[in-house]
């Protein structure tokens, strides 16, 4: 693999770590729970670190890069699709997620759960949310990753 390869292949793991580890810090640390559309950004970037690990032992090395890429784009267009939505651009989803209750009684389970609405951001910085903070990083990385793969470097 040439140096922009193993550059592609760095950010395929970094980049959906990074975003996942900040989506578990906002949640858990800061109380920002997730809602349903948040999930659904999540999915991809397990997939996308999991296929960038993969890379990392068997080969073909630069399709599990390019494909741990695709999957990262993937949750930056749902995140694109859930900032319009937190912003009123179009409507979304209007189901919300409950996790399983386990043991005790299921409706005061359902009660104690927070009700997160998939169309208000919870938390913004200079006008942008989380859902488009991961828009914006990860359509932009799954770019980069795809022309360092492509790039030919000067020998």
């Amino acid at each position: 693999m040439s140096n922009s390869d193993h550059l592609a292949q760095r950010l395929a793991l970094i980049v959906p770590l990074l975003l996942l580890g900040g989506a578990y810090i906002s949640q858990y640390i800061f109380g920002l729970f997730p809602c349903e559309m948040c999930w659904w950004q999540r999915w991809p970037h397990f997939a996308a670190a999991g296929l960038a690990v993969l890379s990392l032992f068997a080969p073909p090395k630069r399709i599990w890069v390019a494909i741990a890429a695709g999957g990262i784009l993937t949750s930056g267009l749902i995140g694109f699709f859930h900032a319009g939505v937190e912003y009123h651009f179009w409507e979304g989803v209007t189901g919300c997620a409950l996790p399983a209750a386990h043991g005790g009684d299921m409706l005061e389970a359902i009660f104690d759960q927070p009700i997160v609405r998939c169309d208000q951001a919870p938390w913004t910085l200079a006008g942008i949310s989380l859902a488009g903070f991961n828009a914006v990083i990860s359509i932009a990385a799954a770019i980069t990753i795809w022309v360092l793969l492509a790039k030919k470097d000067a020998k």
